[in-house]
């Protein structure tokens, strides 16, 4: 009886460990999530395959027109050809000073085809745009997943103001106000997104250094279970 309760403790602990790690994965994400208000930034849209038999063959990224981005550019990624799409900017685009000549064009859409993510895999398409508005809390990237096998997943809803996760929500990057205390992915110029990229770096082992973590906790969780079974048989062998 007890080794049963044990058994069901350690199958219990792993599934609870695997859920916690799993929602950063279940969805088309934006990295970094947060970006200075009126500057440029360089961030990552990250896409993970969900299908265990197909492959995803094209991601199509929306770009908000009510607050325009006047540009982007695109980081190559092997085995993927972007594709930028413009149009003009009504009103002129975010970011324009006082007296200054407003960007004629905004970015609408990009699209990313000709490569595979296969089961059990994922890829990262960084982009870096600006300028941000500066009048905007937040930007919704609404985004489009087209698998080899015909299925089309958009990841388009919004997050109501509730908090409470849709079922395919959008990218969302977040705007905050200029300071030295935010180190979203956000440049005060073009010039800077060289070091935003390096801090991209950081971005990275601090991801591996939390799947490590959650792995080894895993491992360890496990491995205490299964010895309090194994101790528990043996007192039974004994008596």
């Amino acid at each position: 009886m007890l080794r049963r309760r044990a058994l069901v403790l350690v199958s219990v602990l792993g599934a609870t460990l695997l859920v916690l790690a799993a929602p950063a994965w279940a969805h088309v994400t934006i990295d970094p999530d947060e970006a200075l208000q009126g500057g440029f930034a360089t961030v990552r849209f990250r896409v993970p395959n969900e299908r265990e038999d197909a492959a995803t063959t094209s991601l199509e990224v929306e770009f908000p027109t009510d607050t325009p981005i006047p540009s982007a550019r695109i980081q190559p990624v092997a085995g993927w050809t972007a594709t930028v799409e413009t149009a003009p900017a009504p009103g002129g685009a975010a970011g324009g000073e006082d007296g200054a000549e407003e960007p004629a064009e905004m970015v609408t859409r990009i699209t990313w085809t000709g490569g595979a993510i296969q089961p059990g895999q994922f890829e990262e398409f960084p982009v870096s745009m600006g300028p941000l508005p500066d009048d905007a809390d937040q930007l919704l990237f609404p985004a489009i997943q087209t698998y080899d096998s015909g299925e089309v997943v958009r990841w388009i809803e919004e997050t109501p103001p509730s908090g409470e996760e849709p079922e395919s929500p959008a990218p969302v990057l977040t705007l905050t106000a200029g300071g030295d205390d935010h180190g979203g992915g956000a440049e005060e110029s073009e010039e800077g997104e060289s070091e935003t990229a390096a801090d991209d770096g950081d971005d990275d082992s601090d991801d591996d250094g939390n799947t490590l973590a959650v792995v080894a906790l895993i491992v360890g969780g496990l491995g205490l279970l299964t010895g309090i079974g194994a101790f528990v048989q043996s007192r039974r062998a004994t008596s």
